[in-house]
């Protein structure tokens, strides 16, 4: 039989009714201080379960985790049950949601971190650009690189999230290794610098991503964990020497895992001259379930899934402004126009304000 978008899949442990994926948007609508998931963020993620599988805003791990204002983080005991509400209303739809673990690394602000504290990097490297902060944009600045001695804390702010998000409900989780965020800049070379075991071959600076993965999958088993990754993405002043080889490397080291599946955005994000990867032969390298993710539409979804180079498609855009998305894609229907003007930050305008189609959400 012919697969499509609407054909259920199961990945790892989870069993999804259609294979639509809402990607994770970032919308900085937590309530602070506290960095917590607020009611109209329940209503937000409740919205949207006509997808298979949610994956949430990409949340921060710990408060050095922190690059954004008004970020829902999961490191305290009230975040924990500001995410349990979100992921009660969306079980109550017949959603399934994983929560995306994020750590932005050098893309922060001291304002944004504890004590004004220095963003820490692989490698002392400035990016190139501005922060978004509670005062207005202000300068990036030269980051502090982790002394080896301290990544075994970061691996454990990763587990403990992982913990806490197991506290909440949650389906499992998602590990952001993308768009040049704290793994990310690990993994390429021109963010990772060091010369000790997380530097230098492609090896070394695969090596924190998997032992992060390992530690998450302690906690959840692998068949409950994803992981995303970005090859081509410039975006947060990113890039690799040879990316092909690099993100190559990085599928074969996670095969072992068994993982519920590997996120693979295979777009960039900005303007610049994009790096080549072959996805075809990365596909074909990893051997479980993948996520495609990178501007599809119902026609697109269907034939790399009816292909098989998919097992399933995950939307971000289409999802913000139209929640019933799934509900849209099915019926062949008109698509909201998104308002753009209210994407980050604010009230339900532009977030929980979207019309939907006057039907019961499939």
């Amino acid at each position: 039989m012919t697969q499509d978008l609407f054909t259920p899949v199961k990945l790892g442990r989870t069993e999804l009714k259609n294979r639509i994926v809402m990607a994770p948007l970032t919308r900085n609508r937590a309530a602070v201080p506290g960095n917590v998931p607020q009611e109209i963020n329940v209503t937000y993620y409740a919205q949207r379960a006509s997808a298979g599988l949610i994956i949430t805003e990409a949340t921060p791990i710990s408060p050095m985790a922190h690059g954004y204002p008004a970020l829902p983080g999961i490191h305290s005991a009230e975040q924990v049950a500001g995410w349990k509400k979100v992921v009660e209303a969306i079980h109550a739809k017949g959603g399934k949601v994983y929560m995306q673990l994020w750590h932005v690394g050098r893309i922060s602000h001291p304002s944004l971190l504890p004590d004004n504290a220095l963003p820490v990097a692989p490698s002392a490297i400035k990016p190139a650009g501005q922060a978004f902060t509670y005062t207005g944009l202000q300068d990036y600045v030269t980051p502090r690189a982790l002394e080896t001695a301290e990544i075994p804390g970061v691996i454990e702010d990763y587990r403990r999230a992982a913990e806490l998000a197991l506290q909440a409900g949650f389906d499992g989780v998602e590990v952001h290794g993308a768009n040049g965020y704290l793994l990310d800049q690990f993994l390429r070379d021109n963010t990772n610098q060091r010369t000790d075991q997380y530097g230098g071959s492609i090896a070394n600076r695969t090596r924190l991503l998997i032992e992060v993965v390992a530690a998450v999958s302690k906690v959840w088993g692998a068949d409950r964990v994803g992981v995303r990754l970005s090859p081509i993405n410039q975006f947060n002043d990113i890039r690799d020497s040879n990316p092909e080889a690099l993100f190559h490397h990085v599928v074969e080291a996670l095969n072992p895992f068994n993982l519920a599946y590997l996120h693979v955005v295979e777009v960039g994000m900005t303007g610049d001259a994009p790096q080549v990867v072959d996805f075809e032969r990365l596909r074909k390298a990893y051997r479980g379930n993948y996520i495609a993710n990178g501007g599809f539409d119902k026609a697109r979804g269907n034939a790399v899934i009816a292909s098989g180079h998919a097992d399933a498609v995950a939307y971000g855009v289409p999802f913000i402004a139209n929640p019933d998305l799934g509900l849209r894609l099915r019926q062949a229907a008109p698509l909201n126009v998104l308002d753009a003007a209210h994407l980050y930050g604010g009230g339900a305008q532009g977030y929980t304000d979207y019309p939907t189609l006057n039907a019961t959400v499939a």
